[in-house]
């Protein structure tokens, strides 16, 4: 498994490009997809990859807007739940929080609206009571389960045309790609 950083692999393209990498814009030449904030030359169609990520975002999203609906949740809410669920360990409000992007009022309103839908549990830890932990109740995950199925169903027929090789580039990349979208601040670079 490869373990090269994000910015350990630019850094060796820069240095690729300025010694004669065949996919670096000729000498004097900007690149179509560079940018004057000195990032790597991206090798594939870049176009039709954020397409692909936009059209991959909105199929997912409408699945997620169909959930939010029919338990009368907002999406906000839905997003809390996959936070909680992909969580390493369990979590607490102040990490939503920050998982989230909300303010603490927000995310107390959210968890508020969570509990009451019988969606998640506050439990307070036993070493230290302040600490409250969120967790995704029994009852609730098994109905997100069967509601997202498809997607995991999905998954499993795209990947089906792939080997283990390909679906390990792919998921290296995805990860890639979600670790700089979570360095991207949500305020317009021309401001």
């Amino acid at each position: 498994m490869n373990t090269e950083s994000s910015a350990g692999r630019r850094s060796r393209r820069r240095a690729g490009a300025a010694a004669g990498d065949p996919h670096a814009p000729a000498a004097g030449q900007p690149a179509a997809d560079a940018s004057t904030d000195d990032l790597p030359v991206f090798p594939g169609d870049l176009p039709a990859f954020a397409v692909q990520l936009r059209r991959m975002h909105g199929e997912v999203g409408r699945v997620i807007h169909q959930y939010a609906a029919r338990r009368n949740l907002h999406a906000t809410d839905v997003q809390a739940l996959a936070a909680i669920l992909d969580a390493p360990e369990p979590m607490t409000p102040s990490r939503l929080r920050a998982v989230l992007g909300l303010t603490s009022g927000a995310v107390t309103a959210c968890i508020d609206r969570l509990e009451r839908a019988g969606q998640v549990r506050r439990v307070r830890e036993d070493a230290d009571r302040r600490v409250v932990h969120l967790h995704y109740a029994a009852d609730a995950r098994a109905a997100a389960r069967t509601h997202f199925r498809p997607l995991a169903d999905a998954l499993r027929q795209a990947g089906a045309d792939f080997d283990a090789d390909e679906l390990s580039v792919a998921l290296r990349f995805l990860t890639a790609l979600n670790d700089a979208l979570a360095q991207v601040s949500g305020e317009s670079a021309g401001r």
